[in-house]
């Protein structure tokens, strides 16, 4: 693995996009928009971010994003069907074709939370939602971020060959 595993996914994700008009959106919470600031900073792809949404806290997800109080007050606004939702109405919300959103836990721990897990879904018009749960584990803050980053890299890598560009 690359030494800048951000760049080296950011630089695929430039490449696959290249000839394409793909728009993406983001919906961040423990990244607190890392990951539509890894988009905009590359020449290549600044012009395929179309929106990005930090959704931070509970109330942040539920009036900029309309994601149920009681669905995020479950689990904190992390976990697996909090993820998916932000990532469909971010969808829903943008002109983009495909969005991402990243929810977890980077630490410090506070009460039973599991540091190092971060949930991803990328939602794709007409294909649905792609979901993925990761365990990274206590391995610093930063790097929980920067792991969450890459991964979500990778899932809209996948996810763009699948993608149709809306009209």
């Amino acid at each position: 693995m690359s030494s800048d595993p951000i760049g080296a996914r950011v630089a695929e994700l430039a490449g696959r996009v290249a000839d394409g008009d793909i728009r993406f959106a983001t919906a961040e919470s423990c990244t607190g928009g890392q990951l539509a600031a890894a988009l905009a900073g590359h020449s290549a792809l600044g012009s395929h971010l179309e929106r990005g949404y930090v959704v931070y806290s509970v109330d942040a997800k539920c009036e900029m994003l309309g994601i149920s109080r009681a669905l995020a007050e479950r689990s904190q606004g992390v976990g697996t069907s909090v993820t998916a939702a932000l990532a469909e109405a971010a969808l829903d919300k943008s002109r983009a074709d495909v969005a991402i959103a990243i929810t977890g836990f980077c630490g410090p721990q506070e009460d039973d939370e599991e540091v190092g897990l971060v949930h991803l879904a990328c939602a794709v018009h007409g294909r649905g939602i792609l979901s993925r749960t990761c365990h990274f584990g206590e391995i610093g803050r930063r790097a929980v971020l920067d792991v969450a980053v890459a991964e979500a890299l990778t899932m809209l890598c996948e996810a763009v060959p699948n993608a149709t560009v809306a009209d």
